[in-house]
């Protein structure tokens, strides 16, 4: 056990163990492990994910933490990816998944290992976990999700109520897989290095091209989606994620249709581990996973289920600030979810901009499209660290808002608020985004959650019916999962639009709409409550280690840039991050990522999106590139897409690639 390379004070890495799947393809794994030779054999956690395993900065606390607690960490690359063999030309595909239980059951019959094999792992390994975990491995003991979704069309990366997700895959996650995937595995560790990239290289394919073919539910968003099949996992569960994180809404509807021992745990965070993330507080959470697994595995008395299992970061009212660490709140447990003593209240929408008790006169309210609103909502967080919501009254000044009077006492949510709307339009083709804000007496005004449909989708998701101009229609828009508390004095405010750029994809048609409201058609905020306390006391947890800074004290800080044209209606946004990592003495990874999207309100169909990412391995003798660019035009009926890849070795071109791609639009 204490062979391998030193990664820090008592944890040795022993690289590329070679995992053989049931056809004979060979995934390359690191162990990390205790750097004593008298321990063992002990349990393992494997993080199962496609993001490159030799390019682990050093002394990352996750790969640190947990060997020096006595568990050995599996970290694997998936088929087609990094140093694995095989080919990847989709996420989340039925292969992977088996691919997943021949790991485990491999794990657990080396000698270094007691039979415990864990999975866990943020995001794409959040999503691993769960989706192995379906398929029952039998040495599979628990798993611990991180910011995942359970439904893969409803709540993921690529669509959002029926709509295309603009920036996010266009910019970073759909595009940097297309770089990440050419890049050669590191020559070393690798036995067969050529192959294996020659077979990436040739092979592989562009998820996002997939993902633009399937515009609707069914089978293809239902592999994978473990919301359907959520009795298949049988092990024990631990969840945890954030309110600013993308995936806000699985971890509770999942926890209730469980049906195993499980706890979850949610933060104000966005997507990044609790001990790093922004807004904070931020915790010591690898202390709360040690204590899960050792209770687990090593059947240690140390009271973890004896504590409640719902606990989550109760938020309130602050200066809306992009770029804030800590969120203002307080930490809330319950016995059970749904929250004991919960119950709803009724706001309905009514003439001059009010949110009521009463239903108020008949009548309706002109929204006029402008594909521009959604800039201060942030950019969707899924990947991309910067980007938290910000003063929403830009977005309002364009939208058709509806504010309470004052609160006279506090009134705290938990859960998803809910938004139903009668109303005419004269386009065929429309979504609609509602906002819940949290007004303060200043003004201010503070984005609690924001919910999104495509109105063609209003009846079903798999089969959308276009509207017709000037018939009138009941929409329900689930708003998405929070937990808030508007303090006495503040306002409620619900914000209605028809876009959310740059998150989501425009509409293609102009449109003026009509909502209407009063006792006949009741168009209606609901919104879910629970007592001010919670139904038992919260925990301490350990603070974070870890120091962080603001994104804009960073040495390279990113950009996120909003120009609005002053003589039209066009706009754009754009961004950039750089990244530096240190491997090793000899090697560093360098990481570009850019987006440009432009949107004409008077023309939204003809929104563009082009995004550019670049992964550089950098070495003592040789500089290795891959460069992925999407660009995506609009057009009234299709979605015009071009994909180039281009590999570089010390400046020379290797390898080029190129897809392109015309999509019909199917009610986007």
């Amino acid at each position: 056990m204490a062979h391998g390379i030193s990664y820090g004070p008592g944890v040795r890495l022993i690289k590329n163990v070679r995992i053989p799947m049931r056809d004979n393809v060979y995934l390359g794994a690191d162990l990390y492990v205790p750097d004593d030779p008298d321990v063992g054999p002990l349990p393992v956690v494997m993080e199962y994910i496609p993001y490159r395993k030799d390019e682990v900065p050093p002394r990352d606390r996750f790969y640190g933490e947990l060997p020096r607690h006595n568990y050995i960490v599996a970290r694997v690359d998936i088929r087609g990816t990094g140093a694995s063999e095989g080919i990847a030309t989709d996420e989340y595909v039925e292969q992977e998944q088996l691919d997943g239980y021949d790991a485990i059951e491999w794990l657990a019959d080396q000698s270094f290992c007691d039979g415990n094999v864990n999975m866990m792992g943020i995001s794409y390994g959040g999503f691993t976990s769960l989706q192995v975990a379906t398929l029952q491995p039998p040495h599979l003991r628990t798993i611990i999700p991180m910011y995942f979704t359970d439904d893969r069309y409803t709540d993921d990366c690529h669509y959002r109520g029926g709509h295309l997700r603009l920036y996010y895959d266009v910019s970073y996650y759909g595009n940097f897989m297309i770089a990440y995937n050419a890049m050669p595995p590191y020559a070393e560790w690798s036995e067969n290095w050529a192959e294996i990239w020659e077979e990436h290289l040739a092979r592989n394919e562009p998820y996002i091209l997939k993902w633009l073919q399937h515009q609707t539910d069914g089978p293809y968003w239902r592999n994978g989606s473990v919301r359907d099949i959520a009795s298949r996992i049988t092990c024990p569960v631990f969840m945890i994620g954030g309110w600013r994180d993308g995936y806000s809404n699985s971890p509770l509807r999942l926890y209730e249709a469980l049906d195993v021992p499980r706890k979850v745990l949610i933060g104000p965070w966005n997507h990044a581990v609790p001990d790093i993330a922004a807004p904070g507080p931020r915790i010591d959470h690898l202390h709360e996973v040690v204590r899960w697994l050792d209770h687990w595995c090593k059947g240690v008395d140390n009271g973890v289920m004896d504590e409640p299992p719902v606990v989550y970061f109760m938020q309130h009212h602050e200066r809306p600030d992009a770029d804030r660490l800590e969120a203002a709140g307080n930490w809330r447990a319950e016995t059970a979810w749904p929250v004991p003593g919960a119950s709803e209240i009724m706001f309905h929408l009514a003439e001059d901009g009010r949110l009521s008790d009463e239903p108020g006169v008949d009548g309706d309210d002109l929204l006029e499209y402008d594909a521009r609103v959604g800039v201060t909502a942030g950019l969707w967080s899924g990947g991309l660290q910067f980007g938290q919501p910000g003063d929403q009254r830009p977005d309002e000044a364009l939208s058709l808002v509806y504010t309470s009077k004052p609160l006279t006492t506090p009134l705290s949510m938990v859960g998803r608020a809910v938004a139903t709307l009668y109303f005419t339009t004269t386009a065929s083709v429309l979504g609609f985004s509602v906002a819940l804000a949290d007004v303060a007496p200043d003004e201010s005004s503070h984005l609690v959650a924001k919910g999104m449909l495509n109105a063609t989708r209003r009846s079903s998701l798999i089969s959308p019916e276009s509207l017709v101009p000037g018939e009138e229609y009941e929409l329900e828009v689930e708003i998405d999962c929070a937990a808030w508390c508007f303090e006495q004095g503040h306002r409620i405010r619900l914000a209605i639009a028809n876009a959310d750029w740059p998150n989501v994809w425009p509409t293609p048609e102009p449109a003026t709409s009509r909502i209407l409201r009063g006792i006949a058609r009741p168009s209606r905020l609901m919104i879910p409550i629970v007592p001010d306390r919670g139904s038992a006391p919260p925990p301490v947890f350990q603070p974070s280690p870890v120091e962080r800074l603001r994104h804009r004290a960073r040495v390279t800080p990113p950009t996120w840039e909003v120009v609005h044209d002053a003589l039209s209606r066009r706009a754009e946004v754009r961004f950039r991050e750089h990244t530096e990592s240190q491997i090793n003495a000899s090697t560093v990874v360098l990481r570009d990522y850019e987006l440009l999207t432009k949107v004409d309100a008077d023309t939204p169909a003809q929104a563009t999106a082009y995004g550019r990412h670049s992964s550089t391995i950098r070495r003592l003798e040789s500089e290795t590139t891959a460069i992925s660019t999407v660009l995506i035009e609009g057009t009234a009926k299709h979605l015009q897409v071009t994909i180039d890849l281009e590999v570089l070795i010390n400046g020379i071109r290797h390898h080029t690639r190129q897809w392109v791609s015309s999509v019909p639009r199917n009610m986007l």
